[in-house]
Parts: structure tokens; sequence; C-alpha cells
């Protein structure tokens, strides 16, 4: 079901004092890819920066920005129109023997590494090899390992934070879409399945009516390596449909921050974060 979704998402930073200046970066703009198309994006910063737009080492559209005038807020409006069609997901193609190829493993090295992010608990790490024992192909072992973490690991919003490690996640057994992904994409990376973390937007209801729009929030999910790459939602498990929307790749979460940055002046500062999303059509 194709659908045209508008995505509103706002962050608002304040700060105990005046900032005299603050350097940002925004990975907030949808991407086009063959299952959907941007037809609309903007970036809006209050108060006007200086900015200029790039595409980083995976390809994700960022807005740099400096605000360069003492201020004590700021305010960042990433507003988005995408057209979604997604074709279903085909069957596994690529067996262990291929995956195996020295040449994939140089290829996609970057979605091979075990970083701090996303390195397993060994309980964790033995029930990953256990599956692999029993996987005829690795897509098929990709989708035993997306159903374990859905299975044992238990949404609760606070669990974790930006920093938490996927090992803490699976140790306490909860987290939120985040660690769901990082967990997935370790053990995908053990079993050598090169895989990636993807960040964008869920519409939460099934059947979005035309011109409701509904709070959101932003979302995260995986990618693995099969011949191109197939996208599962571990927190859902489920495979993305028309309903999400593609923002930004790479290899953790440490890739794709919605806004990161520095500033100087005030001692602390508060963020505040709505995402509201609209079917269009």
């Amino acid at each position: 079901m194709s659908m045209q979704l508008r995505i509103v998402h706002r962050t608002t930073f304040e700060y105990d004092g005046r900032a005299v200046a603050s350097y940002n970066q925004a990975r907030m703009t949808p991407l086009t890819t063959p299952g959907q198309i941007v037809s609309y994006s903007r970036v809006e910063v209050s108060p006007a920066p200086w900015s200029f737009d790039y595409r980083d080492y995976f390809g994700t559209a960022v807005t740099a920005f400096e605000v360069l005038d003492p201020h004590e807020s700021m305010t960042v409006t990433a507003t988005s129109t995408v057209y979604t069609d997604r074709a279903p997901a085909g069957m596994p193609t690529i067996g262990w023997d291929q995956l195996a190829d020295p040449d994939v493993a140089d290829e996609y090295t970057e979605y091979l590494a075990l970083t701090h992010a996303v390195a397993l608990h060994p309980e964790l790490s033995a029930r990953v090899d256990r599956i692999r024992a029993d996987a005829a192909m690795p897509g098929d072992a990709a989708r035993d390992i997306c159903a374990l973490i859905h299975r044992e690991v238990e949404y609760r919003p606070g669990a974790t934070d930006v920093h938490t490690r996927a090992a803490d996640a699976w140790e306490q057994r909860a987290g939120v879409c985040q660690d769901m992904a990082h967990l997935t994409i370790g053990a995908l990376r053990t079993l050598g399945i090169p895989a990636r973390y993807v960040s964008g937007y869920f519409h939460p209801q099934a059947r979005p009516q035309v011109g409701e729009t509904v709070p959101g929030e932003s979302h995260a999910w995986v990618e693995w390596w099969d011949h191109g790459w197939h996208a599962f939602d571990p927190t859902n498990d489920s495979e993305p449909g028309d309903r999400y929307v593609v923002v930004a790749t790479g290899r953790d979460y440490g890739d794709v921050k919605p806004l990161s940055g520095i500033f100087s002046g005030a001692k602390t500062q508060a963020m505040n974060v709505d995402v509201v999303l609209t079917r269009l059509g």
C-alpha cells in the first residue's frame, strides 16, 4: 500500500544562560531510494544560522550549521514530504560459502566491525552460534536472530539511553529500538553477515487515515546484505513497509544521530523533541 507522508521533526534546546556559539550537524533529511521518493525537504534553524549541505561517507544528507549570535534557546525544524512504495523483500539468495568470499569482507568491512556499541554479551553470542548451526542460509539466520531479539528483549522506554551498549541492553533484557538494532547488528556481524543501522520514522497506525496528524518519534531498524540490502525491524518483528521513512544509514547510532554538535557560553542545556506525521495520500 503506497502512501505519501509528511513528517515534521522539531527539536528545541533551552540553555542555562546564554550560548555564545553553537556548531551542529543535522541528519534529518530523508533519502530518495528505490522504495521512497522525497518530494519536499527543508531544515530550518532559529536563530538564523550560517549553513551548508553535503553528503557524508555513508550517503546521508547532512545540514551543517553554526549559530554565532548569543542565544538562550535554539529550534531546529525538519519538514519533509515523502512518497513510499516498497516492494516485498525476496527470499534469501546468498549462501554461507558465498558470504565467506574475501571480496565480500573487503567491500563491506565497515559493516562487519564489532564496534563498542554493538559487541555482544557472551551469552547472546553463544545463542547466535546455535542459530548459525541450524540455519541453511544467512538470510534464515538473520530472521531467526531478529525473532530472538524481539522475543526476549522488552521494549521499555527509559530503560536505556543513547550511550547504552548492546551487551548491557541484553543483560537487562530491556531497551528501545536503538538497542534492538544494535543487538541485531552485533549478532549478524558475529556470523560474518554485513549489517547496518537504519534511522528514520515509522507511522504508528496500522492503517493511517488521510489527513490525520499523529504523534511519532524517530525509529531504528537494520539492513543486512544478501545480494543487496534487506531491511527488517526487530522491534516490531516485521519487514519495513510503506509506513517507514529512511533518513540515514551507518555502522551504528553514532553515524546517524539526528542532531549532534557543541556549544559554548552556557553551562547546560535541556532538549525537547517533537515529531508528528500526517498521511497526505
